[in-house]
C-alpha cells in the first residue's frame, strides 16, 4: 500500500497548503473544490506562498513551477477515481464533511485511502460512515501547512495497520514529523491548546488584562511564539468556537464552555485575520 497521488477537496487555506506541500514532495495531487473561481484563489494562494519561499531561499523559481506543473485542479469528484490518498479538507463542519466524503466513497476505487483533516471531528464516526473503514483516517495538518512541521495521524476504531503504515510514509517523504494518536475530540494539539485559548478569552472578558498583556504574558512567561489571542485571530474565532462547541457536546462537561466574548465576536462577524477584525484590527493586506 503506496500513496502515490492525491486528491485534496477544498482549495481554501489549508487545502491549497496541503496541495503545495504534497506536490512540493513529488506527488501527484488533484486539486477539487465547488467552482473555478474557489479554484483559482487557492492557486494563486499557493503560488504567493512559494514565491515567499522564493524570496526566503528556501526554494527556487525552477521547484516553483515544478510544483505547480503537478497540480491538476477539477469541479469534478469522478477525476478523483484513481488517486491513491483522498485528503477532505473543507470546514470544520461535520455535516459538510459528512456530504463530501459521501460522494467520495462513491467514486474511488476499493484500494484508496480516505481521510479527513479535521482539527476535532471523530475519525471513528466519520469512518463507520464510509464502505471501507479500514482504510479511513485522519490526517491533520497544522497551519499553514507549508511552514508547520507536525501532523498528527489520528487511527479510528476501525483504520488498519496498513493504512497507518501508508500514511506515515507519505507523511515522511513530505518532511512532516507525524504522531499517531487515538481518535478522541480534538485529539492531542487541539485538546490541550483550544481550552487555553478560550480560558484566555473568559480572562479579557472579565477585565483581567487588555488583549496586549494577556497575549505578552503568555508569551515571556510560557514562552509561546504567539500570545493565545493573536492566535485565536490567526486560527479563525468562527473554527474555535465550533472546535469548542464539539467538545462541550461530546465532553458533556461544563469545562468546554465556549466563552461568551467568543460568542459575541463571532456572532458579529469579527472572525480574525480573514475579516480584517477579530480579538485586534488588521490593516487591509
Amino acid at each position: 500500500m503506496e500513496i502515490r497521488s492525491i486528491g485534496i477537496i477544498g482549495a481554501g487555506t489549508m487545502g491549497n497548503g496541503i496541495a503545495q506541500v504534497a506536490a512540493g514532495a513529488g506527488f501527484d495531487v488533484i486539486l477539487l473544490d465547488i467552482n473555478d473561481a474557489a479554484l483559482e484563489k487557492g492557486l494563486a494562494a499557493l503560488s504567493k506562498s512559494l514565491d515567499r519561499l522564493i524570496k526566503k531561499e528556501s526554494t527556487t523559481s525552477e521547484q516553483k513551477a515544478q510544483t505547480l506543473a503537478r497540480i491538476k485542479t477539477t469541479t469534478l469528484y469522478t477525476d478523483l477515481a484513481a488517486v491513491s490518498l483522498v485528503i477532505e479538507a473543507a470546514t470544520e463542519n461535520q455535516a459538510i464533511k459528512e456530504k463530501i466524503l459521501a460522494q467520495v466513497d462513491q467514486v474511488v476505487s476499493k484500494e484508496t485511502i480516505i481521510a479527513s483533516n479535521t482539527s476535532s471531528i471523530s475519525i471513528t464516526h466519520l469512518g463507520s460512515l464510509n464502505s471501507r473503514p479500514e482504510r479511513f483516517i485522519g490526517i491533520h495538518f497544522f497551519n499553514p501547512p507549508p511552514l508547520m512541521a507536525l501532523l498528527e495521524v489520528i487511527m479510528g476504531k476501525q483504520t488498519s495497520p496498513e493504512t497507518l503504515k501508508a500514511v506515515l510514509a507519505m507523511a515522511t517523504k513530505m518532511g512532516k514529523e507525524p504522531i499517531t494518536v487515538q481518535s478522541s475530540p480534538g485529539f492531542v494539539v487541539n485538546r490541550i491548546l483550544l481550552p487555553m485559548i478560550n480560558e484566555a478569552f473568559f480572562v479579557l472578558h472579565e477585565g483581567v488584562a487588555s488583549p496586549e498583556d494577556i497575549d505578552t504574558g503568555m508569551k515571556l512567561g510560557c514562552n509561546h511564539p504567539i500570545g493565545p489571542l493573536a492566535l485565536a485571530d490567526l486560527i479563525g474565532l468562527d473554527t474555535c468556537l465550533a472546535i469548542m462547541e464539539v467538545y462541550q457536546a461530546e465532553f458533556k462537561d461544563d469545562k468546554y464552555r465556549p466563552s461568551p466574548l467568543l460568542i459575541d465576536l463571532v456572532a458579529k462577524g469579527h472572525l480574525g485575520r480573514k475579516t480584517g477584525r477579530g480579538v485586534y484590527v488588521y490593516e487591509p493586506k
